[in-house]
């Protein structure tokens, strides 16, 4: 695959921040504060990658919307307690983000947080300045409508073609089948290589910064 892409898009959860034990720890932590029965690991990260309103309603499906509504602002107020850094990224993601941009791929982030949050985990990280441009579900439609990847595509003049998305979740498979792009999985995430691989990626890698080896 050596020089097939000029634009790497990364999901962020899960792809380059090591935080899905998190996420399902506060979602979890939100039904137990409204007295809703809690949805086990595996049900929580099937939602992970949707925007978070779409991933309340799909995982409390039974809830009424002001159940609904409260439950997402338990939630955004239970993630926000821990306040990430640099040292919450995987191993090795920021030299390799730092290398790659070095090298002459555009990057960019196409995630389901919101614009708020994510913006304050890039400043936070100190990674903003390695992208290009990013997208978040709030600005656009929730993951696996693949508008963001479009948006992302019309933003850097990249063809179809020689873009690439990079995802730990069926959902960002499902965008970039969606768009089309070609797509590269890597299961130190929400999802298995088992599940990740019935969306025909390129490869399935354990560790984003594998990627190195490949492009």
């Amino acid at each position: 695959m050596k020089n097939r892409f000029d634009l790497l898009i990364f999901d962020w959860d899960g792809t380059l921040v090591n935080s899905i034990g998190w996420i399902i720890r506060c979602l979890q932590a939100a039904a137990l504060e409204h007295n809703i029965a809690i949805p086990d690991v595996v049900t929580t990260k099937s939602v992970i990658g949707l925007s978070t309103p779409n991933a309340i309603k799909t995982l409390f499906p039974d809830a009424d919307k002001n159940t609904q509504a409260h439950l997402l602002s338990s939630y955004r107020q239970q993630f926000s307690s821990k306040k990430i850094s640099q040292d919450d990224l995987f191993p090795g993601v920021y030299q390799m983000l730092v290398q790659l941009k070095a090298t002459g791929y555009q990057l960019a982030v196409a995630t389901g947080k919101s614009r708020a949050e994510l913006q304050e985990e890039l400043q936070e990280t100190n990674t903003e300045h390695l992208f290009c441009i990013t997208r978040c579900a709030d600005e656009t439609a929730s993951k696996p409508d693949p508008t963001m990847l479009h948006e992302i595509l019309k933003h850097t003049n990249i063809i179809k073609e020689r873009a690439l998305m990079i995802g730990d979740t069926q959902h960002d498979l499902l965008m970039a089948i969606n768009t089309p792009i070609s797509a590269i999985a890597v299961t130190c995430g929400a999802q298995s290589a088992d599940v990740l691989k019935l969306y025909n990626p390129l490869m399935c890698l354990k560790e984003p910064t594998e990627l190195l080896n490949f492009i």
